[in-house]
């Protein structure tokens, strides 16, 4: 699956299909402020940390990530600016392209609530280098919106939008707002919108969606967004996942994927089966600590485990990092140490870059 054109990439309202992002694990990126103590620094607002910012996104992509989600949940879009936006995609895809990795696409996180903002937000994205736009679903109403008013939003959108389109589905953010797999189905249908990140555990949704025969597979991809149900929704037809853990260990996550299509493509064995379950619990080890404390456990342990960026680095209300800092720690660092010796030895068979 080739990454779209960057002067062209979507379908808009002139009705040809859209492709689907490359399959593979992504990251929602961490968005990096300056660090306490330099000369920039500002305790309630901090500024980009751009050379932190390259150093993780090359750090991951060399780890085998197949392409980056700038300005998601993870990624503190609500703290972001405009100009901001502009400044952490452009910034990216040039480190990428002059890295070499050209080939990783950026899909680009929106989460406004109004349809023209959404699309003026597109819009500046695929000027700066994103070539995805990731639409998180409008939940500010959740109780009163109904399932028809959530499908007209999503086409309103992706009718005009300058980039393929991918339906975020995070009721965690989203004031729990659902969308139902027969939605899905509907919007699945639309030739600019190629994929859904779904960030719950309703495993039965999910292969609702990811398994439905009235869903053409080829052209809208399902991506879990919980590392910690990788394994199971792969085998139901998801393709990969969008996953916060693999922003610490890039090829802890991306070594699951491959094992999995390696043995389907050979034929799966009981001890191919053995080593992916193993696998698949290590990472949800990991993943408790992304599941407890979010883009602030993730940054804790960026910090502590390599070094990149600040452990307390964020802007109100979530800086400061763990509110016991070492103490809470503590729980997670015998862990976390066992994961970095599992990431170091995937690095030293070098497989995943």
């Amino acid at each position: 699956m080739s990454v779209p054109d960057r002067t062209n990439g979507s379908s808009g309202s002139s009705g040809a299909q859209a492709s689907p992002p490359p399959a593979g694990i992504y990251v929602p990126v961490p968005t990096f402020w300056a660090k306490e103590g330099t000369a920039s620094y500002d305790p309630v607002s901090p500024p980009l940390d751009l050379d932190t910012q390259t150093e993780h996104s090359l750090f991951l992509v060399k780890g085998g990530v197949k392409g980056l989600v700038i300005l998601g949940s993870t990624g503190e879009a609500i703290f972001t600016t405009t100009k901001e936006r502009t400044q952490l995609i452009s910034s990216q895809r040039k480190a990428l392209d002059e890295a070499g990795y050209k080939d990783r696409p950026i899909i680009a996180g929106t989460a406004t609530q109004q349809i023209d903002d959404t699309l003026q937000m597109i819009e500046e994205s695929k000027a700066a280098g994103a070539e995805y736009a990731m639409v998180l679903s409008p939940g500010y109403f959740a109780p009163a919106t109904g399932q028809q008013g959530i499908q007209k939003w999503f086409e309103a959108v992706a009718d005009k939008s300058a980039l393929p389109v991918m339906i975020y589905h995070y009721p965690g953010v989203t004031n729990n707002l659902y969308i139902a797999p027969a939605t899905f189905e509907k919007l699945a249908a639309h030739p600019n919108i190629v994929g859904t990140k779904l960030s719950h555990g309703i495993i039965d949704d999910q292969t609702l969606i990811a398994a439905s025969p009235r869903i053409d597979h080829e052209h809208f991809y399902v991506f879990t967004g919980l590392g910690q149900n990788l394994l199971p929704v792969l085998t139901i037809g998801g393709v990969a996942a969008i996953d916060g853990l693999a922003g610490i260990f890039p090829r802890m996550v991306v070594r699951l994927f491959t094992m999995f299509n390696d043995s389907a493509a050979k034929g799966t064995t009981k001890a191919d089966l053995q080593a992916m379950r193993d696998l698949q619990f290590r990472i949800c080890e990991g993943e408790k600590l992304v599941a407890a404390w979010g883009v602030v456990g993730i940054k804790e342990a960026i910090a502590r485990i390599w070094g990149m960026g600040s452990k307390t680095g964020g802007r109100l209300p979530l800086a400061g990092g763990f509110q016991e800092g070492d103490k809470e720690w503590s729980k997670w660092a015998e862990t976390f140490e066992g994961l970095k010796e599992l990431e170091e030895k995937f690095k030293s068979e070098g497989k995943e870059a």
